[in-house]
Order: structure tokens, then sequence, then C-alpha cells
């Protein structure tokens, strides 16, 4: 094969029609492009298999488009091995806007396709399957969808499915206005359809105390008692006791706000008891404790002597002296406020100056005893 001439031979072979050798030389010298081509032109020459190997190895990504077209008019129950070959290869939203202008039958034809690529969350493919189970009535996967993938025009859709025939339908588009918090036209969709329940877990998901405050009068006006009480539980934290309690007054529904009185009580006595128990003061007990522990802490007084020592902020000054006392303690610490040494003490540095004699006794360089 190697001293073959590939492009004459395969020139021989399209002159005298014969496309299937035509295609395999075209893969045995790696013209993936040309067999590819060569196959979907002429029927004689296609093969499932020979396709599939060479679609993934082309050069030009045009071609693979132009594959999903071939087998979706050619082959259509062979689209979705195709589209196994080519999820990795291709744009998904493209595909999608192929199938949507072939025509709805391609929509379903891809469906199987759609499904294994909505991981990648594509508002093309999530829009085109949200189509097919609106239009297959299967509001179970369409809600699956809805609560995995969101990557798509909610409020559109909700729009739509608003005037469904289906109740299903419609309690999903009150679904999408919620997740989307819309609380007050989620609300109305639910009462026009008498679905209680999601009014009320609309209201206590919006958290917003006029919005429940409007549904328990609502309830009240209808006279749905038992839903005026399932509110009153399910949004117990948002609603406020005055509220509750004169709606009850006024409607005669006592023993159906009783219930949520009581609990608020004990939420009430519950909050309070906690406050006091933290601002209440230490028992004496723990304050003696706490005293001695300080105490302790610091050695007592140390040893029965009051430690003095030279502050700046004293200014110079020292107590008064007891007569008799002059020579009893060293106060060499503290300073005249002139910066002169005081009579009878001794200057800054523990000895006297030449010539000064403490009181005017002893000799000179002799230092005076306590009570000389």
């Amino acid at each position: 094969f190697s001293k073959l001439n590939v492009s004459k031979v395969v020139r021989s072979c399209e002159r005298a029609r014969l496309w299937s050798p035509a295609v395999y030389l075209y893969m045995a010298d790696k013209q993936f492009d040309n067999s590819v081509k060569v196959m979907t032109e002429h029927a004689s020459a296609y093969d499932n298999d020979l396709f599939l190997d060479s679609i993934i190895k082309v050069r030009n990504g045009e071609i693979m488009y132009k594959a999903v077209n071939f087998y979706l008019t050619m082959h259509p129950m062979l689209f979705t091995r195709l589209m196994e070959v080519l999820e990795e290869l291709v744009d998904h939203s493209r595909v999608v806007n192929q199938l949507r202008r072939t025509g709805d039958w391609a929509l379903q034809i891809g469906q199987a396709y759609m499904k294994s690529v909505q991981k990648s969350n594509l508002s093309a493919v999530n829009e085109a399957l949200n189509e097919i189970y609106i239009e297959d009535e299967d509001y179970e996967s369409l809600r699956t969808s809805i609560d995995k993938f969101q990557n798509f025009n909610m409020i559109a859709l909700a729009s739509k499915l608003a005037t469904h025939e289906l109740l299903e339908f419609r309690r999903i588009s009150a679904y999408v206005y919620r997740c989307n918090k819309k609380w007050s036209h989620s609300i109305d969709l639910s009462k026009n359809d008498r679905m209680w329940k999601d009014c009320i877990d609309t209201a206590n998901e919006s958290s917003d105390a006029e919005i429940i405050e409007n549904l328990l009068r609502f309830f009240c006006e209808t006279s749905e008692k038992e839903c005026f009480c399932a509110a009153l539980y399910t949004c117990f934290s948002h609603v406020r006791p005055d509220v509750a309690l004169e709606l009850g007054w006024l409607n005669g529904y006592q023993h159906f706000i009783m219930p949520f009185l009581i609990q608020n009580m004990r939420q009430t006595f519950d909050r309070l008891q906690a406050l006091e128990d933290r601002t209440k003061p230490p028992k004496e007990e723990d304050n003696q404790d706490q005293i001695a522990g300080t105490y302790s802490t610091l050695g007592g007084f140390n040893n029965g002597m009051l430690m003095i020592e030279d502050s700046g902020g004293m200014g110079g000054m020292m107590p008064p002296q007891q007569p008799g006392m002059q020579g009893g303690l060293d106060m060499s610490g503290f300073g005249s406020a002139g910066g002169m040494p005081q009579p009878g003490m001794i200057p800054n540095g523990g000895m006297p100056n030449p010539g000064m004699i403490p009181n005017g006794m002893g000799n000179p360089g002799m230092m005076p005893h306590g009570g000389m």
C-alpha cells in the first residue's frame, strides 16, 4: 500500500463509481473528511461503523454539524448513537437549534441526547426539554428538571403554565414564581386553585409580615378556620401576637389562636429567664472567693511591709518627720521641692557634702545617729 498512488486510484474508483473502495482508500490515507463526504453523498458507500470512526477524526468541525442533519434526514433511529460519539466535540446549543429547525419530531428524537447533556445546565437544552415535558404532560419530570437546572427563562415558563388546563402545571407555575421571589403572584395562583398549603408555605418562605398578615385576613374572610390555625403554626416566627389576638377576637377564633398564644408566652418566658440569668449579680460567696483569690495572686500585703516608691507625680513632697526621728529612715528617695536637701537630710547619694553637718551636730564627715 505504501507504493500505491492513492490519489490516482481514488479518482479511478470515483470515475467507476466504486464508492465503497473509495471510502476505504480515503480512510487508509487518513483523509477522513473526504471519506465522510463520500458516505453522506452516496448511500451505497454508507456504513454506520465506518462513519462513526471517521466523524470523530475530521479536521473541519462543520462536517460534524452536517453529519447531524444527515442522520436526522436519512438515519433518524441512529441519531442517538451519533450524538454519543460527538457529545464531547460539538456545541450542544447549536445542535438543539438544528433540532428545532428540523421540527418537533426531531426534538422528540433528540430527547435522550439532551437528557445526557443537561448536566452542562445550558439554557437551550433546558428550555427544549421543558417544552417536551409540557407537551407530554409529564409534570413530575418537569418539576425535577426545574429543581436541578434553573438556567432558563423561568418567568416566561411560569407565565406559560399559569393558564394551563392541568392543575399540577399551574402549581408548578406558582412554584416557579416562588423560586423567583414573586410572592404575590405565587400566592394569587394558589388561592385561585384553593391550594392552601402552597399559600402558607410561600408566605412563610417570604418572611414578610405584611404578606402573612394579608393571608391570615384572607382566611378569616373565607372562614377557613383550620387554614388560619395552620398559618399561625407554620409562620409562628413572623406573626406578631397582637395581630393574631386581634383577628381571633374579631372573628371568634379564640380556640384557634390559643396554641399560638401559649407557645408565644412560653417563648417570651424562656427569653426573660435567660436574660435574668445573664444579668443577675454574682452571689456573695462567689464575691468573697474572688477577693481572696485577688489577694492571693498579689501575695497578700507583701509580708506586712508597705512599699513606698518614688513617683514622678508626687512633686518631690515628703511626709513630715516626727521629732527625734531624723536619722531613723533613709529618705534618700524623696527630693525637696526646690532640688535642695531639707535640714537634717542626707542628699541623694547617701554621703554628706563637705562642710555640711546635719542639725549642726557632730564632726564633719560623720553620719548622725538616730536620736543624736
